[in-house]
């Protein structure tokens, strides 16, 4: 994913301040990993490679610790964030169906972050409301019985609701009076 303005700089000073304050053993990686993401909210591969360098591993053995614990975020989280329940419940009353809804309005898939970071999506095994199957994490509020028109009011809700905050944020115009 592309960096953002400035991101690059923060990057590089985060990855710094934390392999100052920790020892330089590989057997502290996963320790690193988790503070740089808690910091940043997501492993960016600029981090892994100052991570590597400055820890002396392959840059591959890094990425390769990140990609196989799932706590890790190689994707920065969007503003909006949405998560999809695929447990056993959700999974049987259509909850992929709900995720391809999400991915086709979204446009972008499960894992990713849409490019003006509006919006990611993710999967999840379980919400613990199999009751209200399919359901769906938005922005830490759970809804439930999800379907395909629900979706479409959910991503309509969501825009509208980044439409009044753009509008709040732009500066008045005084129409040249003085």
């Amino acid at each position: 994913m592309q960096l953002l303005k400035d991101e690059k700089e923060q990057i590089l000073a985060c990855v710094a301040e934390v392999l100052k304050s920790n020892s330089k053993n590989r057997e502290d990686l996963i320790p690193i990993l988790q503070k740089i993401q808690a910091i940043i909210g997501y492993l960016p591969e600029l981090a892994m490679a100052k991570i590597a360098e400055g820890l002396h591993v392959p840059a591959a053995d890094v990425y390769g610790l990140a990609t196989f614990y799932n706590q890790f975020r190689l994707n920065p989280p969007g503003k909006h964030q949405v998560k999809v329940c695929l447990g056993t419940a959700c999974y049987m009353v259509g909850g992929t169906i709900v995720l391809e809804s999400f991915e086709r309005r979204m446009e972008i898939r499960e894992g990713e972050t849409s490019p003006d970071r509006l919006y990611s999506l993710e999967r999840v095994a379980c919400v613990g409301c199999c009751t209200m199957a399919p359901v769906a994490v938005v922005d830490e509020v759970v809804e439930g019985k999800v379907t395909p028109t629900r979706v479409d009011g959910i991503m309509l809700a969501l825009n509208e609701a980044n439409n009044q905050n753009a509008e709040k944020q732009k500066p008045e115009q005084d129409g040249g009076k003085a």
